[in-house]
């Protein structure tokens, strides 16, 4: 029975936009097995991404509420479920992804035994076919590689990005304490994570980072170039997060090299140019590329597109100034949504999840699953004389 419920929340977990996707030695059941108690999974499976009251999750796990309230608190805390809270009616549960999503929730409390898996499972996470038509995430240019003559878009700018918000936060890199509990990784900076808005208060009040003011935020951002880390916002125009990735630990980045072509793949409006006739062969350029995309020879810098990202590290590093960023023709940039909610739709729909049909089917069920639930008393069945409201 127990065994059960983690093949059916990891069935429900794959219905999610990012997916879950399932292997054949079964490393992701160990995750959920880590992570979800049993009575936890028997309520996460009754989640959606439709945020809903305990009640109403309750009626549909046919659990008495405090009961429901009890495991859907301790989730919340762990980092496995979105909680919503507000002025006026009570919390409110959603489902959360893998990825981007409750691995990154786990933060500050990993142990091996979980990285490992996970790191098993990282080759299975990112399906570079559904990437490439709808990516989680998009890669912007730190901001000493934009030159004057380069159309650039608001959104395309982290300076841009943060000063739209008056709340941030920024939180310790998944990927780099990962690497770290293991023994491994790199010496980069940890606490470089920003998210944005109502994503910074969600982060700051479960306490898994803290309140900064626009000046650090700015200094985040600039200590990023000079230590060499990508920026890796969430493909919206108004993002939520901005990761600071490097190649060696990020998981992401680290899919995307070990494809042939990462730049078929990525997420990215700009690529990078060469003009090697002043350069040196100083090699700054190869060490700071995430995806091994330069290489020397006799003293000459090398540039293989296929595998340029247009992050920017190179450029803002070149102390011939033998490199430049340039935007991609029309045809080969990918569409950034408005928001975060139209990009998770647009990343299920790549996977044929959660089409137009199954989001009407979704909504109606849960409004007939709020009224039936008004009545509520035990959890289990509705009271029948009480009139409540949705």
């Amino acid at each position: 029975m127990t065994s059960d419920v983690y093949e059916r929340l990891a069935a429900h977990l794959d219905d999610l936009p990012g997916g879950f996707t399932r292997t054949e030695g079964g490393v992701e059941l160990r995750i959920l097995r880590r992570l979800f108690a049993p009575e936890e999974a028997e309520i996460a499976v009754h989640l959606t991404v439709i945020p809903e009251a305990a009640r109403v999750v309750a009626r549909r796990a046919r659990v008495p509420v405090p009961q429901a309230a009890t495991h859907l608190d301790a989730m919340d805390r762990k980092g496995l479920v979105l909680c919503t809270r507000d002025a006026h009616g009570p919390p409110r549960y959603m489902a959360l992804q893998f990825v981007v999503g409750f691995w990154e929730a786990q933060v500050n409390r990993l142990s091996r035994e979980l990285v490992e898996d996970v790191l098993d499972y990282e080759p299975a996470v990112i399906q570079p076919e559904h990437w490439r038509k709808a990516p989680q995430m998009r890669t912007i240019p730190v901001q000493r590689s934009i030159q004057v003559t380069n159309e650039v878009m608001p959104y395309e700018l982290g300076e841009q990005l943060v000063r739209k918000h008056t709340s941030l936060a920024v939180a310790n890199c998944i990927c780099r304490q990962a690497m770290r509990t293991l023994g491994r990784g790199c010496e980069k900076p940890e606490e470089t994570c920003l998210t944005l808005g109502t994503a910074a208060d969600y982060v700051v009040d479960s306490g898994r980072g803290r309140k900064i003011s626009l000046s650090e935020t700015l200094e985040i951002l600039d200590r990023a170039d000079e230590t060499g880390l990508v920026l890796q916002p969430d493909n919206a125009k108004d993002p939520l997060f901005i990761c600071t990735c490097c190649g060696c630990c990020c998981g992401v980045l680290r899919s995307f090299k070990r494809h042939p072509r990462p730049a078929s793949i990525v997420s990215s409006p700009f690529v990078t140019r060469l003009d090697n006739g002043a350069c040196h062969g100083c090699q700054i350029c190869t060490k700071r590329c995430p995806m091994d995309a330069i290489r020397v020879v006799e003293k000459k810098a090398i540039l293989d597109q296929d595998r340029c990202i247009g992050c920017g590290l190179c450029v803002s590093a070149c102390p011939k100034q033998c490199l430049t960023l340039e935007r991609k023709p029309n045809s080969e940039q990918a569409n950034v949504p408005k928001t975060h909610i139209r990009s998770a739709l647009k990343v299920a729909q790549a996977r044929g999840k959660l089409g137009i049909g199954a989001l009407i089917k979704l909504q109606i069920q849960s409004k007939l699953d709020r009224l039936l639930a008004c009545g509520t008393f035990d959890g289990s069945q509705p009271r029948e004389d009480a009139p409540g409201k949705p």
